[in-house]
């Protein structure tokens, strides 16, 4: 059976980047190289909040980054993934905002997904965050996907 990877929303909107700054770029460049390698090897999963916060955008960019996701699996939301939600939020291992990181969390941690792919290094793929979200997520019966970047399945090639 194929890994799942929950796509969070830096992905697409990386893979689509109108930035130009150096940071930017090469996260661009990073992703798109996971998404030519990695992509077809596992089962990618995603969720209608991603698509909500990507529709936020306008033009084509924004049809380009939800297009990106057109042959992924959406999980749309349920009153136990948004409690969920609130739990993270509750225990302050995620921001007080209940259609965001605690939301993807949420998702990818209820549908037992093995990883979450993310650029969000401050709330997601935090290590220093690992260890309390795999405690809460024991306490509440769910298994803590790993969360990763590309860079991490890239071996920090740039």
């Amino acid at each position: 059976m194929q890994k799942r990877i929950y796509i969070e929303t830096t992905i697409p909107s990386s893979y689509y980047t109108l930035r130009t700054d150096e940071e930017s770029l090469i996260r661009q460049k990073l992703t798109r190289q996971w998404w030519h390698e990695y992509a077809d090897i596992f089962t990618l999963t995603s969720s209608s909040a991603v698509e909500t916060e990507l529709r936020l955008g306008t033009g084509k960019v924004t049809q380009d980054r939800l297009a990106l996701l057109g042959n992924v699996e959406i999980y749309v939301s349920t009153i136990e993934i948004l409690q969920i939600a609130q739990i993270y939020i509750d225990r302050l291992i995620m921001p007080k905002e209940p259609q965001g990181d605690a939301l993807h969390l949420a998702f990818a941690s209820f549908h037992q997904v093995d990883a979450m792919l993310t650029w969000n290094c401050m709330h997601l793929a935090n290590p220093n965050k690992f260890d309390f979200i795999a405690r809460i997520n024991r306490e509440l019966g769910l298994t803590t996907p790993e969360l990763k970047t590309p860079l991490d399945y890239l071996g920090g090639t740039t």
